[in-house]
């Protein structure tokens, strides 16, 4: 196994073709995952009979467990094999899968979607590795191309079909559509990828640091999805999580520092211009992504709108990125990256602030428009910023470098998400409290009576109307507050010195 590993040659012909074909998919469908379930949050709720906060845990759940998993990639290669780790993760994000779509309750979907992002979690890197160890030197900009299509695609597809498939069918099938896809990868990658193997060896695994890991991140993402619910440190359970979570992350910094094999390198963080990147992408993706999973919550739950045109409505924020992405591909070698990374993320904070103009009667292109303009500038904030960070680091440590990054992303991600979720409904609650201290009803209510309204119905409406207000009053709260957070994270980048070596293609995922 080892000689043949060793003695592996690219792919060439139909063969090349059917398993980067077969690599794109599954990356495809992973980045998928992390977006068809934004809009389908309401239909699940009422399915479950929880709220809409509540459901927000499919979401966070998947994206932390997939955290988690990421800085196990290496590992799991090295110990099992490449491909091998591949299949079975592939086997196993479909098996998940089928238990999502099954689930008849808010705990066995989340406990599910934590099976599904341990599984997935290895899947988008080893599809990157695999790509470039397939294709010829010449081709591996190409494969690169295709790798970081499916992932700026997948993300506009994924609220347009969540939204569809919800509205159409059940919400169950955003899970269930993954099962052919899965299957026909993992058959895929057996037929096609089985000599592309790589060599293993007997691997010891930091189990300390991968239990002190799980301990405090879990600790830390139960106190954000249920804070809210349980009066926050009013309730003895958060104040015992929020223990555990200090002292798992204390623990979990003394040890990573200090093992000869650490589960996170945390080393990589004595490198300024690394430190600086990774604290700007934290702050504007955590930022950004907890917009993608509110927005839709709001324009189905206070605007009436359906799934489907929900996902409508978020998709465009993918059009703009996928015309830019090549554009800036090309000046991030011509112009310091810091400056592009500024620029790209004022962008997002000036999409912020169209946002924050948002009313109850705003029509589908108002709503659409914002969408459409942050795309221009998700291009600017991704690539150069992953050029700053790991041109910072010495050449060996790159791909520890780009698992810290990616694991640093998903967890700002779904940490940003439960905040963002949590303020939300407390600043409605605020605003709610501020329109029926301050209204007059009195003048509505003979309005509506003169109309023939009975005097519940009156009530009603006003309730109605309140209700309504008191959720767009918050959301425009969020979007200024999202404005701010993206100009320290635009200040941030500053902190690190100008990029002096160039990235390989394949070094970031």
């Amino acid at each position: 196994m080892a000689s043949k590993a060793d003695d592996f040659t690219p792919l060439s012909g139909a063969a090349l073709v059917i398993a980067g074909a077969v690599l794109a998919l599954s990356n495809f469908m992973i980045v998928l995952d992390t977006t068809i379930a934004n809009v389908s949050v309401a239909h699940i709720a009422g399915s479950l009979g929880i709220s809409s906060s509540q459901g927000t845990w499919i979401i966070t759940s998947y994206a932390v467990a997939e955290a988690i998993c990421v800085p196990l990639t290496g590992w799991l290669a090295g110990r099992f094999g490449t491909v091998r780790t591949f299949t079975f993760g592939m086997i196993g994000f479909g098996i998940f899968s089928v238990l999502c779509g099954l689930s008849s309750s808010l705990g066995m979907l989340v406990a599910f979607r934590i099976g599904q992002g341990l599984c997935g979690g290895p899947l988008m890197p080893l599809s990157q590795t695999l790509l470039m160890r397939i294709f010829p030197k010449h081709l591996r900009g190409q494969a690169m191309g295709l790798w970081a299509m499916t992932t700026v695609i997948a993300p506009i597809l994924g609220p347009i079909l969540g939204g569809t498939i919800s509205d159409s069918w059940s919400w169950h099938w955003i899970f269930f559509i993954n099962i052919p896809v899965a299957a026909l990868c993992a058959y895929g990658a057996t037929r096609f990828l089985r000599h592309a193997e790589t060599r293993t060896e007997k691997m010891r695994v930091d189990t300390i640091g991968l239990a002190l890991l799980i301990l405090w991140i879990g600790a830390l993402q139960i106190i954000l999805d249920i804070g809210r619910e349980h009066d926050w440190f009013g309730d003895s359970k958060i104040v015992i999580l929020a223990i555990i979570a200090l002292i798992g992350f204390a623990l979990f910094l003394a040890w990573e520092l200090t093992e000869g094999q650490p589960i996170v390198n945390l080393r990589v963080f004595r490198h300024r211009g690394f430190s600086a990147a990774v604290l700007s992408l934290s702050l504007a993706f955590g930022t950004m992504f907890s917009a993608v999973v509110l927005i839709p919550q709001w324009l189905q739950t206070d605007l009436g709108y359906t799934a489907t045109d929900a996902g409508y409505v978020t998709a465009f924020m993918g059009v703009a990125a996928v015309i830019m992405s090549p554009i800036v591909g090309k000046l991030t070698n011509k112009v310091d990256p810091r400056i592009l990374v500024t620029f790209g993320i004022l962008w997002l904070g000036l999409t912020s602030l169209l946002r924050a103009h948002w009313t109850s009667g705003a029509d589908f292109w108002t709503l659409a428009f914002p969408q459409l303009m942050q795309g221009i500038g998700m291009p600017f904030f991704f690539i150069p910023l992953t050029t700053i960070a790991l041109s910072a680091v010495d050449p060996d440590e790159t791909a520890s470098a780009a698992g810290v990054m990616s694991f640093l992303r998903t967890m700002a991600g779904a940490i940003g998400t439960s905040i963002a979720t949590t303020m939300w409904a407390n600043s409605a609650v605020t605003a709610r409290s501020d329109m029926v201290g301050a209204m007059n009803s009195e003048a509505t209510r003979e309005a509506l009576q003169g109309a023939g309204f009975s005097l519940d119905q009156v009530r009603g409406v006003i309730e109605q109307t309140v209700q309504q207000e008191s959720l767009t009053v918050a959301i425009n709260h969020m979007f200024l507050l999202s404005a701010a957070a993206f100009v320290f994270a635009a200040a941030a980048v500053w902190f690190a010195p100008r990029p002096k070596r160039a990235v390989d293609p394949g070094a970031a995922h």
